[in-house]
């Protein structure tokens, strides 16, 4: 599947102010609809490198209008998912008709985030972090990066149950660039296998991220399409369920021909 990335925010690292107004993010919406894509991921708060944290009043007043009007005005059926790591945000975004939940503090920023999860029976992705986007990139540190973030997010999984939540309706996210040095970003693509063997669905989330950047010489997020295209091939390649892009058509492409090259592989 692909998730649609929809920042309503005015300082996200690669698109930040260019749909925090009503009809920008409309008209992104139904653009991502137009070109296939599976569900709609929408954030209030930027979670770049650096960024400081948005209240949940704020969040609510950018996301819920957002959700109100996909649903009045555009589809009242296709999946969407509130970006955020606050139960009160997570809460009114599903009253809105968000239908799941994408945090990427995997509950350690508000836990009451896994009630609101079992009391609306929604799905949540947990997703791994080093430290918070304040400070993730200043000295982020690892072992054994691979392991660490494994044992973390099966840590994680296993509070999210304890809460009640049921095991199906959980997906992980090894959460690329969040608190990684560029090594380590590349061992989590290398082993994607690993998470995949977890049985529980995996999200990947590498569109146009700052690591590609250096390894391909390129400074301009946008300019990075290709590079996340190829990580989603890898991806699919490697059991992964679902890719968090801001490019729908170019990952679409590159997931719907790695698809029919695994399917072949594994008749």
């Amino acid at each position: 599947m692909i998730m649609g990335i929809l920042n309503v925010t005015p300082d996200s690292f690669s698109d930040g102010g260019r749909f925090n107004g009503a009809a920008e993010a409309l008209e992104q919406c139904r653009k991502m609809i137009e070109q296939g894509v599976d569900i709609i991921d929408i954030g209030g708060e930027s979670t770049r490198p650096g960024a400081d944290p948005v209240s949940a009043e704020e969040q609510i007043r950018r996301v819920v209008p957002i959700i109100d009007a996909i649903r009045l005005q555009l589809n009242e059926t296709i999946p969407i998912s509130i970006d955020t790591t606050l139960h009160r945000v997570a809460a009114a975004a599903l009253d809105a008709g968000a239908t799941l939940i994408n945090d990427i503090s995997a509950g350690l920023d508000d836990e009451l985030i896994f009630d609101v999860a079992v009391q609306k029976q929604v799905p949540l992705i947990l997703m791994h972090r080093q430290g918070t986007p304040k400070n993730m990139q200043e000295s982020p540190s690892y072992v054994n990066v691979v392991r660490e973030v494994l044992d973390g997010l099966m840590q994680r999984v296993e509070v999210a149950i304890s809460r009640g939540l049921d095991k199906r309706q959980l997906l992980i996210d090894p959460g690329i660039g969040f608190g990684k040095r560029k090594q380590d970003n590349i061992d989590l693509l290398a082993h994607l296998d690993q998470f995949v063997a977890t049985g529980y669905p995996v999200l990947l989330g590498t569109s146009r991220k700052r690591f590609m950047g250096s390894i391909c010489d390129v400074n301009n997020p946008e300019e990075l399409v290709t590079a996340t295209a190829v990580t989603t091939a890898l991806g699919v390649m490697n059991g992964v369920k679902c890719f968090r892009v801001h490019d729908v058509k170019e990952n679409k492409q590159a997931l719907d021909v790695a698809w029919a090259i695994y399917q072949s592989r594994h008749i």
